[in-house]
C-alpha cells in the first residue's frame, strides 16, 4: 500500500479484563461473533493468570465461533509475569505459529521476535524510536497505550505511515482505562485475603470495584492485581480527529454492559451514519454506572472530561 493511501476504519474488541464466569465469557463472545459489528476480538487472560484455567477449556469453541463469523482472533498474553508457570504459559504461547499473539510485557516482545505478531497497550511505546524498533521485530499493529495525548498519537502516527512496513496503530476509545497491575492482589486484600489463597473474590465485581477518596468522591477501580480508572473512557466525539491523525484501529473494552450496542454506535460513527452528539447519548444509556472520560486523549488529567478538540478539528 503506497504510503499516505488511507485505510478503513476498524474496530477491535479488547480482551475481557475481569474474572466473569466461564460460560457467561463463553455466551458474551458468541454473541460478539453473531451480531457485534466488530472485525478483531482479542481473547486471553492480560490480568491474572490464576484465572485462567476456568476459561481455557471454553476458549477452542469461542476462537471457531469467531473465526465462522468472520473476525480476526488475536490471542492476548499476561501483562505481567512473575512465575515459572507463566513464563513457560508466555512462551508456549508465543511458539504457536498458527496464533496471531499481542504481546503486552517484554518478555513477550522478545519471545515473538521475527514473527508477525501485534503490541498491546501495556508495552510503553512513547515516541517513533520505540515504535520503529518493535516494526523492525515484526509488530505489525501496535496498540498505543492509554495516557497518551492527541500531539503525541499524531507524532506516532506520522512516523508509521513512514516507515515500509506501515504498522497498523490503535487507541482504545470506550472502556475503563487501566493505570497500573501488581504483583499484590489488592481485590483480595480488600477482603482480608492474600493473593495465593484469594478466593477469587475479584468475581464479585464484573466492572471492577469502585473505591472513594477519603471524603466519599469515586477515584478508581480495582481488578484483582490491576487498578483502573472509575469513569470510562470514550472517545467517540474524537473519531474524526483520530482518523484524521491516521490512526485506523480503534479498540472497546469490555464492560458489563450491552457491548453489542456499543460497537453498533461506534461503528455508525465511523461509517458516518451517525452523529458523535447522538452516539454519545446512547452510550450513556448503555453506561450509567460512571462518567465518561477523555482527559488524557486532551492533554488534561485523565479522570476529566474535556469539550474542545486539543488539535482544533472539531
Amino acid at each position: 500500500m503506497p504510503p499516505g493511501t488511507p485505510r478503513a476504519a476498524k474496530l477491535t474488541l479488547g480482551p475481557l479484563l475481569f474474572n466473569w464466569p466461564a460460560e457467561r465469557m463463553r455466551d458474551f463472545y458468541f454473541r460478539i461473533a453473531e451480531e457485534a459489528p466488530v472485525d478483531t476480538v482479542c481473547i486471553g487472560e492480560v490480568v491474572c493468570s490464576k484465572r485462567a484455567p476456568f476459561h481455557a477449556p471454553y476458549l477452542p469453541a469461542v476462537v471457531a465461533r469467531l473465526e465462522a463469523a468472520g473476525k480476526e482472533v488475536v490471542h492476548s498474553a499476561l501483562a505481567l509475569v512473575m512465575s515459572e508457570r507463566e513464563r513457560r504459559d508466555l512462551a508456549a504461547l508465543a511458539a504457536a505459529e498458527d496464533l496471531f499473539v499481542e504481546a503486552n510485557d517484554l518478555a513477550a516482545v522478545a519471545l515473538l521476535d521475527g514473527r508477525d505478531h501485534a503490541i498491546g497497550p501495556y508495552v510503553n511505546v512513547y515516541n517513533e524510536g520505540t515504535l520503529a524498533f518493535l516494526a523492525r521485530r515484526g509488530a505489525r499493529r501496535v496498540s498505543l497505550p492509554f495516557e497518551l495525548p492527541a500531539a503525541a498519537l499524531a507524532a506516532l502516527a506520522g512516523a508509521a505511515a513512514k516507515m515500509e512496513s506501515r504498522p497498523e496503530l490503535e487507541v482504545q476509545v470506550f472502556g475503563r482505562t487501566p493505570l497500573a497491575i501488581s504483583a499484590r492482589c489488592t481485590h483480595a486484600r480488600a477482603q482480608g485475603l492474600q493473593r495465593n489463597n484469594c478466593q477469587y473474590v475479584c468475581a464479585a465485581d464484573r466492572d471492577g470495584m469502585a473505591l472513594e477518596t477519603l471524603d466519599g468522591h469515586p477515584f478508581l477501580a480495582v481488578n484483582g492485581t490491576q487498578t483502573l480508572s472509575f469513569g470510562v473512557g470514550n472517545l467517540v466525539g474524537e473519531l474524526a480527529a483520530l482518523r484524521a491523525l491516521g490512526i485506523g484501529r480503534f479498540r472497546l473494552s469490555p464492560q458489563d454492559l450491552d457491548m453489542v450496542a456499543v460497537a453498533e454506535a461506534f461503528r455508525a460513527v465511523l461509517d458516518g451514519r451517525l452523529e458523535p452528539e447522538a452516539a454519545l447519548e446512547r452510550l450513556a444509556g448503555l453506561a450509567p454506572f460512571a462518567p465518561f472520560i477523555n482527559g488524557f486523549y486532551r492533554g488534561a488529567e485523565g479522570a476529566t472530561r474535556v469539550g474542545a478538540d486539543p488539535l482544533g478539528s472539531e
